[in-house]
């Protein structure tokens, strides 16, 4: 199984946007693109809304055969681990291999050291195509990298022999996560990394790194623009280096775990690739979610009112709602509105200030921050949040298919 050369996840965690979804990348298709849609969602987020994986995979199914796509198309068992894989792999095809946790764990010895051996022809001065300076690789290098991130390596594939064995090689596409951590790994890291997944037989399709700067959930890019280009073309370099010399898959490309929304780097991005001619597979997260609720506050009514109670039961239970994500939020508790405040807003002034305009006055990042956490709240309504995405369909779904096509795609694309 082969992803294409472009790839979006889309996150949807109440599976009722999965026409919209696909309609926007079926738009941006016609354009002369293949862009494969990937529905992704993680067990955490089936255990808030206490749906199951097979779910995802009914909901795919069902947009494509309502649409008539015939493009390749994945369902995404999202970060997974050997303690959560198993309910996901009659239905998933693609799995995100989750071992950040892994990182700095110890490795033996033994192990340490057939993997230093093992790159004795790469100590010096390594010249990467395309990279203008050499990289300056010595045996402590090696040692450090190692005894970083060798037991991860090792832990992305026990669970790619797990999946082989239960699902046949061939048979699903391999993600392999590392972007959930404090600390990016450099391109030189990024090198030794792929070299330790060759080793161990691990053929990732897609990577996701954790690069500099700070990947805030549903929320711009923060960091130096010109430090993330740089990275980003190196690992790009890097990774076509990594085919060619270590026998991993020519499909081999960059996954960006975006968090949603990091607009600024999407032309960075996108000048790079077409530079390259290389792929891209970037995951949107949580959009869909948010843009289920500006679809609510558009509506107006009962549906502005359950917004409305959205942001008063997330407000009241922030610091529960953003304990799991502590590392990917930076909410500004000083400035999000009061509840009292939002409860007098107009249906405008609530879609505004939530939607991902940031030049607009309204706009504010922190209330958007805690929506995006808010998921939980929203599943715990049960039907009376379901049937008000039901009720509310054409709506809701207009945004959806608006947000991913003109904010996502187009930007990312230069359509």
């Amino acid at each position: 199984m082969e992803l294409s050369k472009y790839s979006i996840g889309v996150g949807d965690r109440f599976a009722h946007q999965g026409v919209a979804q696909l309609r926007a990348i079926m738009k941006a298709n016609q354009s002369g693109l293949e862009i494969s849609p990937v529905w992704n969602k993680s067990n955490r987020e089936h255990m808030y809304v206490h749906t199951h994986p097979a779910d995802v995979r009914r909901e795919a199914d069902t947009a494509v055969a309502t649409l008539g796509y015939k493009g390749k198309y994945f369902v995404d068992a999202d970060h997974i681990n050997l303690s959560t894989v198993a309910p996901f792999t009659e239905t998933a095809d693609f799995f995100t291999l989750d071992v950040a946790s892994f990182i700095g764990k110890p490795s033996s010895e033994a192990d340490m050291e057939t993997f230093i051996d093992s790159c004795e022809k790469y100590i010096g001065e390594l010249s990467i195509p395309g990279i203008e300076k050499p990289l300056h690789v010595t045996k402590e290098l090696l040692k450090s990298i190692a005894s970083k991130f060798l037991a991860a390596t090792q832990q992305a594939s026990e669970i790619y022999k797990y999946l082989v064995e239960n699902k046949g090689a061939g048979n699903f596409i391999t993600e392999v996560s590392m972007d959930e951590v404090e600390s990016p790994q450099t391109p030189v890291d990024m090198l030794f990394i792929l070299k330790m997944l060759a080793d161990k037989g691990v053929p990732a399709q897609t990577i996701a790194p954790k690069f500099t700067g700070r990947f805030n959930k549903g929320v711009d890019y923060r960091g130096d623009l010109d430090q993330f280009a740089l990275e980003f073309e190196e690992d790009v370099l890097v990774i076509d280096f990594a085919v060619k010399e270590f026998g991993l898959p020519k499909e081999l490309k960059l996954s960006v775990h975006s968090g949603s929304d990091k607009f600024s780097i999407y032309p960075i991005m996108a000048d790079i690739i077409k530079k390259y001619d290389k792929g891209l597979h970037l995951k949107t997260a949580g959009t869909t979610w948010l843009e289920e609720v500006i679809g609510l506050s558009v509506a107006g009514g009962e549906a502005l009112e359950l917004a409305k109670k959205i942001y008063a039961n997330s407000y009241n239970r922030k610091d529960e709602l953003c304990a799991p994500y502590a590392d990917v939020i930076d909410i500004d508790e000083t400035l999000l509105p009061s509840v009292e405040e939002v409860n007098s807003w107009t249906s405008e002034k609530y879609a505004n200030t939530l939607r991902h305009i940031p030049e607009h006055p309204d706009y504010n990042s922190n209330f958007r921050q805690l929506i995006h956490v808010a998921y939980k709240v929203a599943a715990e309504m049960g039907d009376t949040y379901t049937s008000m995405l039901e009720k509310y369909s054409e709506i809701i779904g207009n945004c959806v298919e608006e947000n991913i096509y003109e904010r996502h795609l187009k930007r990312l694309f230069s359509l």
